[in-house]
């Protein structure tokens, strides 16, 4: 394909970004992908780019790391970025869009808990390991009383909706590890400026959380493998202690895997023993799209569809701030 044929593609990423995600979350980002869609110039520099290293918070993370504006304006951004673009382009190529939002585990944490404990964590797509941490954050849903680790720094909000199966207890976490073709070091500075960066500008309560996560995660650094998602998750389901229960997991990770990959990794998911649970883009699974009531699903909205042993159990928000439990699927 064509440099030029590219070009209308790139510009419905940063539409959709723009519309799906940004909207209601992100002022600054929401100007910024919807300005920058019909900016063919830059559009055409993106469009360059191999195919997984375009989108829209993979330039803005690039921008923010490398101390760029991203709340002043689309001119200002679009002049600077104009300026650095060697520099940019060279962070979005030896990057990632390896959001590691803590915000989750608030909406993991019910699932976990109905499993039969101890549990052995094995997140696939981990970064820096935050979500492994369920066990040593604090909750707080709706209007609920507080529940969690109370000396944990970091306190995780949570509006539900639907017959959510409130734990009673914290899940007991006896093992735990992540799978990430390029795994972030919690005591590596720049590692960690880099996920501040894929932070949105506006949402401060994420960037406290994400520092108090780091803070959890050095006192107890995660087991943090690199390599093919299919051979590490059947390694690590191998070598999980005896008496455990083994509990795979991932949230917005198999959007970034081609159709075949993700039918591969459904494949070895199904031949390995405990439980699986995904967090993804109700379109991604299709195995968990096909059993979700389409009327659950706002068109204009990006939600996610968790689900446990590809059976949907409630709509979530992409950073954990919302968990919509749903009926009995089949």
């Amino acid at each position: 394909m064509t440099r030029s044929a590219e070009v209308p593609d790139v510009r419905e990423l940063y539409r959709a970004f723009a519309a799906r995600e940004a909207r209601g979350h992100s002022p600054s980002y929401r100007e910024l992908a919807e300005q920058a869609a019909e900016d063919v110039a830059l559009m055409e520099l993106v469009g360059e780019l191999p195919a997984g290293k375009r989108q829209p918070n993979l330039l803005l993370g690039a921008v923010r790391h490398l101390g760029g504006p991203t709340g002043q304006g689309y001119p200002v951004f679009r002049a600077w970025t104009s300026a650095h673009w060697e520099d940019v382009r060279a962070a979005m190529l030896r990057r990632r869009t390896q959001t590691n939002e803590p915000g989750r585990c608030a909406t993991l944490l019910p699932v976990l808990a109905t499993l039969p404990q101890p549990l052995a964590l094995i997140e696939v797509g981990a970064s820096a390991g935050l979500c492994l941490y369920p066990d040593r954050y604090r909750y707080r849903y709706d209007g609920r009383p507080e529940f969690g680790d109370a000396q944990s720094p970091v306190t995780l909000d949570c509006a539900t909706s639907g017959p959510v199966p409130f734990p009673a207890r914290l899940p007991e976490v006896v093992w735990r590890a992540g799978i990430d073709l390029n795994p972030l070091d919690v005591h590596d500075e720049d590692d960690m400026h880099w996920l501040e960066a894929l932070v949105w500008p506006e949402q401060t309560h994420r960037l406290e959380r994400l520092r108090g996560a780091v803070q959890v995660a050095r006192a107890e650094p995660p087991e943090l493998v690199r390599g093919d998602l299919n051979e590490a998750v059947r390694e690590l389901v191998g070598r999980v202690p005896e008496g455990a229960t083994p509990a795979v997991f991932h949230s917005a990770v198999l959007s970034y895997l081609p159709p075949e990959a993700v039918e591969r990794f459904t494949e070895t998911m199904r031949t390995l023993p405990g439980h699986w649970i995904s967090n993804e883009a109700p379109a991604v699974l299709p195995s968990v799209g096909r059993r979700l009531p389409p009327a659950r699903v706002p068109d204009d909205r990006a939600l996610f569809a968790l689900a446990l042993d590809e059976r949907p159990v409630a709509l979530t928000g992409p950073h954990g701030q919302s968990l919509d439990w749903l009926g009995e699927q089949r």
